[in-house]
């Protein structure tokens, strides 16, 4: 009494419905809307935003690059650093400037994670970000991050 099952023939019609009977799943939100956006690239708006805001007041910033690395390296003097961390071996850094050599331009860079880690709204990450730009710039720059941005640490 034990009545094999036959084998099913594959469908040669397209699926149009899962096995739960729900139509085919889209993408979570639409392009347009800021959640399809990742953390990284909202990341980077904040930078180039910044960038842009300080390059309206200082022309000579045009030739500046902007970089987001997401952490700092492990080992500053095998990424071609000149000397330690700022505030000592054991902080983690926001951000540094290199001056222009071997054919590349000066450049400000900001690292995502350590920023992110500190920030616990979008706000304040804004606002960290934008001192993080302004007082690489003013060390780029040789000046009072003060004379840089006059709103700088009034927030």
């Amino acid at each position: 009494m034990n009545n094999p099952v036959p084998p099913r023939r594959p469908d040669p019609r397209p699926r149009r419905r899962d096995r739960h009977g729900r139509g085919m799943r889209g993408p979570v939100a639409p392009p347009q809307v800021p959640l399809a956006m990742s953390r990284a690239d909202a990341f980077d708006d904040l930078v180039r935003d910044s960038a842009d805001r300080l390059e309206r007041k200082w022309p000579q910033l045009s030739g500046v690059e902007f970089v987001v690395q997401d952490v700092p390296p492990a080992q500053p003097e095998a990424d071609g650093w000149d000397g330690l961390w700022d505030d000592g071996p054991d902080s983690v850094p926001l951000g540094r400037y290199a001056q222009a050599r071997d054919g590349r331009p000066d450049r400000v860079i900001v690292y995502r994670r350590p920023i992110e880690l500190r920030a616990k709204t979008r706000d304040d990450r804004a606002l960290l970000v934008h001192e993080v730009v302004v007082e690489q710039v003013a060390g780029l720059l040789g000046l009072a991050p003060e004379s840089i941005d006059p709103r700088y640490g009034q927030d």
